[in-house]
């Protein structure tokens, strides 16, 4: 600290009555102040903070244990968006959780987004979340590629979720485009400038769910950032195409057009959610060249899984295989018993051997499922 000689206190010359009179107290009381504040603190140097526009430094690690380099990302073929399962007060079923996770690793899968959509992160507190991601890491981030989605429609929020995950160990960040509170394309970039400097990191663009398109123009105003891995594009493979042709990674957010994606529009790969259920067959789709047959084969399982907002379908189908407890948070709801029986029939038609679990499927019965509004 700097050693400064204490200045004289200022003297003011001294009021007449009158004056005294007509000064207000609080306005004495200010001059005083000042004048002890003049004494207290001279010579000595403002706060940085007062002068850098932007004071609060990204908290990073320079260790490599569990790091994970932009380009590794940048190879990911196969990347699940992972269900949160649930116990029966609501709380997380880790143990079903863990089991998930193994059968991901175990048929091949390459990397999981943790507290994505269809992992339920918009339903977590932010201490649920960041658990989640840093349990994923303690557990199987030496199989697997941890990606946390750490993105909010608040600036501040993104970045604190962010630097948790990434101080976890987290591989990298999904980051959303700030929704139903939207913002300018400027203020897109900006958002995501601010995010980008803590690590790898995936943008992640789905209008029907955010209300707002991220127009390439934003991609190409932030994709000189070294941390920027790609995107996870939403509004189909033409817009793909126009990534790829122009040098930016992009993944597939879209199970029914993820083959034409990646072998005919420059896709790397897919971020599935139909991998949760048959991940050694979307395995074979990113893996081992054009394959229309298989395609065709799964089509009716997508279109299954997305007649209603995702992840109702899944939640609704993990529980039929007996991977997980059939427990819902609200606001999602099981689907109804037409659609778990056409469920069923999928799964004899493509063959039970390909999805996760070794439990037969069953229907359930509507008092089967648990439907918490409160957790």
């Amino acid at each position: 600290m700097l050693s400064v000689k204490p200045q004289p206190l200022q003297h003011f010359p001294a009021a007449s009555p009158h004056q005294r009179h007509r000064r207000p107290l609080q306005s004495r009381c200010r001059i005083l102040l000042s004048s002890f504040l003049r004494w207290r603190y001279a010579g000595r140097l403002s706060p940085r903070a007062a002068v850098v526009s932007n004071f609060h430094l990204p908290m990073l690690s320079k260790e490599v244990k569990n790091r994970t380099s932009v380009d590794d990302i940048k190879s990911l073929r196969l990347i699940t968006a992972i269900k949160t399962p649930y116990l029966p007060d609501g709380r997380f079923d880790t143990e079903a959780y863990d089991s998930l996770m193994n059968m991901q690793i175990e048929d091949g899968v390459e990397a999981v987004i943790v507290g994505g959509t269809t992992g339920e992160g918009q339903l977590m507190s932010w201490d649920e979340h960041i658990m989640l991601i840093a349990h994923t890491v303690n557990c199987f981030g030496g199989s697997i590629k941890v990606i946390g989605n750490t993105g909010s429609n608040s600036t501040r929020e993104a970045i604190h979720a962010t630097e948790q995950g990434f101080i976890v160990g987290m591989h990298a960040a999904l980051h959303i485009n700030p929704y139903y509170g939207k913002t300018s394309s400027e203020g897109l970039v900006s958002h995501f400038s601010n995010v980008l400097p803590m690590g790898p990191t995936i943008i992640y663009n789905v209008p029907s769910r955010t209300g707002q398109d991220i127009s390439p123009s934003v991609i190409y105003s932030i994709a000189s950032s070294p941390n920027l891995a790609g995107i996870k594009e939403c509004t189909g493979n033409d817009r793909i195409k126009q990534y790829t042709d122009n040098g930016i990674v992009a993944w597939s957010g879209n199970d029914d057009e993820c083959h034409d994606a990646r072998w005919d529009h420059g896709a790397t790969g897919v971020i599935s959610v139909a991998s949760n259920l048959v991940p050694g067959l979307m395995r074979q789709l990113m893996f081992e060249g054009k394959n229309p047959s298989l395609n065709s084969k799964l089509m009716a399982l997508i279109e299954w899984l997305f007649k209603e907002p995702n992840p109702i379908a899944l939640n609704t189908a993990l529980a039929q295989l007996g991977v997980v407890r059939p427990v819902f948070r609200l606001p999602y709801v099981p689907l109804p018993l037409p659609k778990r029986l056409a469920f069923a029939e999928l799964v004899n038609q493509i063959g039970r051997e390909h999805f996760v679990g070794d439990k037969d499927v069953q229907v359930l019965d509507d008092e089967d499922f648990i439907v918490l509004g409160r957790y």
